[in-house]
């Protein structure tokens, strides 16, 4: 099971990247295969990755979409990601086989509404 963390400074101030890296070193009992972090001003999100379905470093999290537009850290499983990532290859190139790069262009693609998306 993934670790996942983040801190939004409410006050504005950026995000220490090194409290972030302290942060998932302290998860990394929950994901051994591989920690990684992103700031954007005062937001940052902290992961430790237990991979699952694409073992590569594609995988990676936080991992972004359309050209970093959308970011994600994410633990769970989305179990018909194929069959939704199936439908989104008409529109979006993949870089990963991971369930976490459908997510993010499932909501690329329809939103807040995205986890009722049914295959079309």
């Amino acid at each position: 099971m993934c670790g996942i963390g983040g801190v939004v400074q409410l006050n504005g101030q950026p995000v220490s990247e090194s409290v972030l890296r302290s942060m998932a070193s302290l998860l990394g009992h929950r994901g051994p295969d591989g920690q990684d972090v992103f700031t954007d001003g005062a937001v940052g999100l902290a992961h430790s990755r237990l991979a699952i379905f694409d073992l590569s470093d594609r995988g990676v999290q936080p991992m972004s979409f359309l050209n970093e537009r959308y970011w994600i850290t994410y633990n769970g499983e989305i179990y018909n990601f194929l069959e939704i990532r199936e439908t989104l290859e008409k529109k979006y190139k993949f870089a990963s086989d991971t369930d976490t790069e459908v997510i993010l262009a499932a909501f690329s693609e329809w939103g807040v509404d995205c986890d009722s998306h049914k295959r079309s």
